[in-house]
């Protein structure tokens, strides 16, 4: 029983920490990456599709995103999206092709997306802090039905408390690359 608790735990944190990268994987740094435009959906044919569903997208260069859309007709539809996201980027049309210059960032902006970063992975944290809270919980309910004793309550405690401080660790090394990955020039 304490085992399936643990093991849950385990993986809740680990589906935690994955989804603060997911997150951060979308704050946009000075390096072109197609996880910036992940979360953008375009209007095809009446229903709300993600981009990459109706187009190719690529990296061209270090400051550069090339989207290739599968159908003429969507080229102004993706730049639309685009223009209407909160990412303030300028889309450059050329025939088919639509490419993202990404601008160099302002000092000014990489300090504020850094606080974006922390943000995230305090966010992080504190579900991961949740989960513990959750597991001891369930502990002190096996004690209180007495299938377990109070010693094993304790030992349950401390491995889940481990566990805990590693994935808060691990969110913030997570945080810590992202941060550099920014600041960077």
């Amino acid at each position: 029983m304490i085992e399936d608790i643990y093991k849950d735990a385990r993986s809740r944190m680990k589906k935690t920490v994955e989804s603060v990268r997911h997150e951060l994987a979308r704050l946009r740094t000075g390096r072109a990456s197609t996880a910036l435009l992940e979360h953008i959906s375009v209007d095809y044919y009446g229903t709300h599709t993600p981009l990459d569903q109706v187009a190719t997208i690529s990296v061209a260069d270090a400051r550069t995103l090339s989207i290739n859309p599968w159908e003429k007709r969507m080229v102004p539809v993706i730049e639309k999206a685009i223009l209407e996201s909160d990412l303030g980027l300028n889309p450059v049309t050329a025939g088919e092709v639509i490419r993202i210059p990404l601008p160099p960032l302002t000092e000014e902006r990489r300090r504020e997306i850094t606080k974006v970063v922390r943000s995230e992975g305090e966010n992080g944290k504190v579900a991961i802090r949740n989960i513990r809270r959750d597991a001891l919980h369930h502990v002190k309910e096996l004690v209180k039905e007495k299938e377990i004793s109070q010693d094993d309550e304790k030992r349950a405690a401390d491995r889940i408390q481990e566990l805990t401080d590693q994935f808060v660790a691990e969110v913030d090394e997570v945080v810590t690359e992202k941060e550099h990955e920014v600041m960077e020039i």
